[in-house]
């Protein structure tokens, strides 16, 4: 069967006002204040905790690899207990979903967010029953851009691997495709436009109308 997997951060839903959130409350139990601005941080929030961890702490002066180390569990915690206060699923993403499902096509979600945090999340949002896999950063051995996370995904929802592709934003996104011999498709509309139409993947969508033809053209 033909699939479409889904990355969840940045690509389905704008997660980064939770999680800037979280990454402040770590910096504001040290004392030091909110140290990233959910306007002006989003796109790195999108790359995740460590991310946004390493580009706090580089705007003071003190911390290093270490506290990094030490708080990253700390933001999960506090992620976990407020999770979707901000988070949005995008304009138009279950829609295409749904056309893909009834178009024929198995969907699934590769996230390199934690399987547990990524699972309650969709719940709340009230989409996880419609995807037929989502692995997690720590489902497997390996998580994204090994492109075994991407194969897992494609498996679990019954889909062929051959005839798949992803969907993501990130260069990440786009390593896990090359690294799997598929194509990727780069959404365009989250923060660093420029930045995911120079990763050159096979196609980008600026809106998630244009989905169902991309996926046509590139996987039948």
């Amino acid at each position: 069967m033909r699939t479409v997997i889904f990355d969840l951060d940045g690509t389905l839903a704008d997660t980064s006002g939770d999680l800037i959130a979280a990454a402040n409350a770590c910096f504001r139990g040290l004392g030091l204040g909110d140290l990233l601005d959910p306007a002006v941080d989003a796109a790195t929030a999108l790359r995740g905790g460590r991310a946004m961890l390493n580009l706090g702490f580089s705007r003071v002066e003190g911390f290093g690899a270490e506290d990094v180390d030490a708080q990253y569990p700390v933001l999960l915690k506090a992620y976990a207990e407020d999770i979707d206060t901000h988070t949005v699923l995008y304009p138009g993403a279950m829609e295409a979903v749904e056309r893909l499902r009834m178009g024929g096509y198995a969907v699934g979600i590769a996230t390199n967010k934690p399987e547990g945090l990524a699972e309650i999340l969709m719940q709340s949002l009230g989409v996880r029953d419609v995807f037929g896999s989502l692995i997690g950063a720590d489902t497997l051995p390996v998580r994204k851009p090994d492109p075994e996370h991407h194969f897992e995904a494609v498996r679990r929802a019954g889909g062929d691997v051959t005839r798949s592709l992803l969907v993501g934003d990130t260069a990440t996104d786009r390593d896990t495709s090359r690294n799997a011999g598929v194509p990727s498709v780069l959404v365009t509309f989250g923060p660093g436009r420029d930045d995911v139409l120079a990763l050159d993947p096979e196609a980008t969508i600026d809106s998630y109308d244009e989905l169902d033809a991309v996926v046509a053209r590139l996987i039948g």
